[in-house]
């Protein structure tokens, strides 16, 4: 890892706990054990590290949904490829999606700066409807319609596929018994690929 990951990585640990607006440049070169100058050689600013910190989401998401063979944008950017997404895939993608969220250490301080900040800043309330709420919802609706769901069906069928992992997360974060958590999403989305191929 070179040093502006170094910052970089620092710096998402120090928002999820302290808060993005709590926190300075100067905590941040000082938890690095550098000074403010040769912080300021790899980044402008705070946003600066902020604004990083949003692109290695963004092109993780991405890698992770081509890792799975979905599609790496919306459907509007790339419509072919919602058409030629299958039901296994989406189940793979989701459970790779929250094994991310809950056990990668970047992946987890990001998502609960997101979740502390989304009632101080609206912008942080927009970036955690984005990646964590209605982002996703919209996602997996947009998958059904592309394998030819109608569109109120589809929305419906987000609900059912997305709501639960949602749900998960808090339960996740509450749990001692974590790798169970994991255990009873499978269940949920083996049950609805099930479902799902039968009433097809």
């Amino acid at each position: 890892m070179d040093t502006k990951e170094r910052i970089m990585w620092e710096a998402v640990k120090l928002f999820a706990k302290e808060g993005y607006k709590a926190v300075s440049v100067s905590q941040i070169a000082e938890q690095l054990g550098m000074t403010k100058s040769a912080l300021y050689k790899h980044y402008k600013n705070k946003r600066d590290i902020f604004d990083s910190i949003l692109y290695h989401m963004e092109t993780l998401d991405q890698e992770n949904a081509s890792a799975c063979s979905m599609p790496e944008w919306s459907s509007e950017v790339m419509p072919e490829a919602y058409k030629e997404v299958e039901i296994k895939n989406l189940v793979d993608f989701s459970i790779m999606q929250f094994r991310y969220w809950t056990e990668d250490e970047f992946a987890v301080s990001f998502r609960r700066l997101l979740t502390l900040e989304q009632y101080r800043d609206e912008e942080m309330r927009k970036l955690y409807q984005q990646y964590l709420a209605v982002g996703p919802l919209n996602y997996v609706e947009d998958v059904f319609i592309g394998m030819g769901v109608d569109r109120l069906k589809a929305k419906d069928l987000a609900l059912e596929f997305y709501a639960p992992m949602f749900l998960m997360y808090s339960i996740y974060d509450g749990m001692a018994d974590e790798p169970n958590v994991v255990e009873q999403l499978k269940d949920h989305l083996c049950f609805f690929l099930k479902e799902f191929t039968r009433r097809k």
